[in-house]
């Protein structure tokens, strides 16, 4: 994957008349790579529809085929997987190239643990600043080894164990991906393997290991800890998973209505999650008009059509607690709070400074850039609102090779009086691949 070797590509977006349209957006990531690598372990033929066909993705895909797992896209978009059983992987024969996913690194690390080969892994600039002792570490603890460069980063190697050992492990952090990984070691695992998780974060994993026929049990104690036990040794059965759209994509569309006056759009089969959610909550208190319709539930995952008018938005401090359930969200949530009445502190975000960029500090510097005064805190950042006045603009932004900075400072080009210049939009592919014609049907760009 090498897209960001080449020459950036930058782009100016500037202020934009009233947005209308139905839009729908690319499938949800997190759980197009969880039907992926699921699949690949189940013995029979599984189908996916509305997989997420950005290069995060095709990251996980690719990795699943050097371990065996046949996976085809037939020509109407759907994506055929016949898998090879839990345990059947195979030794692949070169390095697994993540590009500049952190979930499908993070997630395989753990599906490998308990498997017996080794497997190397390497990723672009960007992910291979990220730190990944956070899986590392339990993962050691089931008898995986690890070679890793300075730092626990990539380029690391990887020597499963095969018996491995079951894990009880409390999450020091709240992370899906550390949860994750550690429940997909414990496929292979014998025994059980219990992960308890003090605050809850999106719960796909355990919604899709269940829908693929694993013996796994979730338990909430009265302070809300979830305790999640899972028998190893696991016997997949192949599904047809239909893919929901990304409540993390929707959020720019949205975003961007709520904030270009006149504007009333809507966004169709958006995934719905309630450990997901957290975005239009967040929305909806800063005076955000938001209404889901057609509500429904699709493979056991909540889905609707939400309508967007634009709104007046004030200032906000929402809970810190809130934060594993919007947290790829809060780059566009700092968009809004900057085009907002008063002042909006948004605290207990460390998990932000080991994104694909450091998105406290990003942000930062990219609002200061436009004219926004914020303030930055070691765990989030304080947003002087503008009341509604066109932002500046300015730039070039400096993305960091993080799309999601990236897309964030490109809706705010949409309510500036001077455009916005991204430095380069290239890493918008990783998530996003469909970002600028959505934003072209609904009338914000030329």
């Amino acid at each position: 994957m090498t897209q960001h070797d080449d020459q950036a590509t930058p782009r100016t977006f500037s202020a934009a008349p009233a947005l209308a349209g139905s839009v729908t957006v690319p499938g949800d990531k997190s759980i197009s790579h969880r039907s992926l690598m699921l699949s690949a372990l189940a013995v029979g033929e599984s189908r996916v529809e509305g997989l997420l066909e950005g290069e995060d993705v095709l990251a996980t895909a690719a990795a699943m085929r050097a371990m065996g797992a046949t996976i085809e896209r037939d020509d109407d978009g759907v994506w055929h997987i016949h898998g090879v059983g839990v345990g059947g992987l195979l030794q692949p024969e070169t390095a697994l190239d993540m590009g500049n996913s952190g979930t499908s690194t993070r997630l395989l690390m753990g599906l490998l643990a308990s498997h017996d080969l080794t497997a190397t892994f390497v990723g672009d600039a960007s992910l291979s600043k990220r730190p990944m002792a956070r899986v590392t570490d339990p993962l050691s603890r089931i008898g995986a080894s690890f070679t890793t460069s300075p730092g626990d980063r990539l380029p690391l190697t990887m020597k499963g164990a095969c018996p491995a050992v079951p894990l009880d492990y409390t999450l020091p952090v709240a992370s899906a991906q550390v949860k994750s990984s550690i429940l997909l070691a414990g496929l292979n695992t014998p025994g059980i393997t219990r992960v308890v998780e003090p605050i809850p974060t999106r719960d796909h994993s355990e919604r899709m290991l269940k829908g693929f026929g694993a013996d796994l049990n979730v338990e909430t104690q009265a302070d809300g800890t979830r305790i999640i036990t899972l028998v190893g040794e696991a016997e997949l059965k192949p599904q047809n998973i239909v893919v929901p759209g990304d409540p993390s994509s929707a959020a720019f569309p949205m975003v961007a209505a709520l904030l270009v006056p006149g504007s009333q759009v809507t966004i169709a089969n958006v995934g719905l999650n309630g450990t997901r959610a957290g975005l239009i909550d967040l929305l909806r208190e800063m005076g955000g008009s938001i209404e889901v319709v057609n509500a429904r539930e699709v493979g056991g995952e909540p889905v609707g059509d939400l309508i967007v008018t634009a709104s007046d938005l004030k200032g906000v401090e929402p809970d810190p607690a809130r934060a594993p359930s919007m947290i790829d969200e809060y780059p566009v949530a700092f968009i809004a709070a900057a085009f907002a009445q008063g002042r909006s502190i948004f605290r207990g975000l460390d998990e932000l400074r080991v994104k694909e960029s450091d998105r406290i500090a990003t942000m930062a510097q990219g609002l200061r850039a436009i004219g926004v005064t914020v303030e930055e805190l070691e765990d989030g950042i304080i947003i002087e609102g503008s009341g509604g006045t066109l932002l500046p603009g300015g730039g070039p932004i400096a993305t960091k090779l993080d799309h999601r900075i990236a897309m964030s400072f490109a809706v705010a080009g949409l309510i500036s009086k001077d455009g916005v210049t991204i430095d380069d939009m290239r890493p918008v592919a990783t998530s996003f691949p469909t970002f600028l014609p959505l934003l072209q049907s609904l009338g914000a760009i030329a």
